[in-house]
């Protein structure tokens, strides 16, 4: 099932977020970008590594108006425990998402049912909660969140610019295409 263009099916979890618990919903996404952050579970190797990059570049998220949503199969209490433990996760501003019941996993096709985990998955949603981006791998794959910065930018110029698309390796400032028959072939 391809989820690009498709918008998010309705969901209702708990974060621990900032101190707090607190709801999240697809209704609480809309209204600004998302960006969903698949790890298979706290307490693992390469997921604090991935929760320490978005962290660092968190300021550059919140620039763009979006809000980052790591989501792992744990629970908000061990999200909040994760966060008082590890260093880098300590590090995260943004909502450590539980979906113990797999209810995101699986719906967002990240779920490995036989291991009861995530995908490493990275879902960027528009503010309508229309899914723009997505990219999933093996777990023993890290991430570098600046190439998921670099789509979120791309999906947000292209919301912008209608009749544009961003071609290979484009960046912020990089010159765009303007699909046309004048085009084929030119390229």
């Amino acid at each position: 099932m391809n989820l690009i263009n498709t918008t998010i099916k309705p969901f209702k979890t708990t974060a621990y977020h900032n101190g707090k618990f607190v709801e999240v919903t697809d209704q609480t996404v809309r209204g600004k970008w998302s960006v969903f952050i698949f790890m298979p579970a706290a307490f693992t190797f390469n997921c604090p590594t991935e929760v320490e990059d978005a962290a660092d570049n968190y300021g550059e998220f919140q620039k763009m108006g979006a809000e980052v949503y790591i989501v792992t199969t744990d629970t908000h209490f061990s999200h909040k425990v994760w966060h008082e433990t590890s260093p880098a996760v300590g590090k995260a501003k943004f909502p450590l998402v539980g979906d113990p019941t797999h209810q995101l996993t699986r719906a967002f096709g990240v779920h490995i049912e036989e291991e009861g985990l995530a995908l490493r998955g990275t879902f960027v949603a528009n503010p309508d909660g229309v899914i723009k981006t997505l990219e999933i791998h093996d777990n023993a794959i890290a991430r570098d969140v600046k190439e998921t910065l670099r789509k979120l930018k791309a999906a947000q110029y292209v919301a912008a610019n209608p009749g544009e698309v961003c071609p290979a390796k484009w960046n912020d400032g990089s010159k765009t295409l303007k699909p046309s028959l004048q085009l084929v072939g030119k390229i």
